[in-house]
This record gives structure tokens, C-alpha cells and sequence, in this order.
């Protein structure tokens, strides 16, 4: 699975068509509705939106 983020390869599945890039350390969806989500320090997901920039 392809990050739509960065478009690297370094993904790993977490959860039912949820996925993990290790290389942008964010969460999405592999369902293809471009659902993006950055991990908070607590451990929850806030969901990114295409303005959002990653820090």
C-alpha cells in the first residue's frame, strides 16, 4: 500500500483498511477515500485535511 501523503512505501496495515507510514508517521484509509489521519501525543487521531501540512 502506497502513502498518499508522501508515496512511499514503508506502509504497514494497523487495523481493517487502515494503514501506517512509517516514513510521514501518519494513518489512512486503503479504502481510496482519502481519509488521513496524524497520531496525537495521547494517542488519538485527528483527521487531516488537504490544507493540513505536516510538521
Amino acid at each position: 500500500m502506497q502513502c498518499p501523503i508522501c508515496r512511499g512505501n514503508q506502509t504497514g496495515k494497523v487495523g481493517a483498511d487502515q494503514y501506517y507510514c512509517w516514513s510521514c508517521f501518519v494513518e489512512f484509509s486503503g479504502s481510496g477515500e482519502n481519509e488521513v489521519y496524524e497520531i496525537t501525543e495521547d494517542g488519538n487521531l485527528m483527521a487531516l485535511t488537504p490544507d493540513d501540512e505536516l510538521s
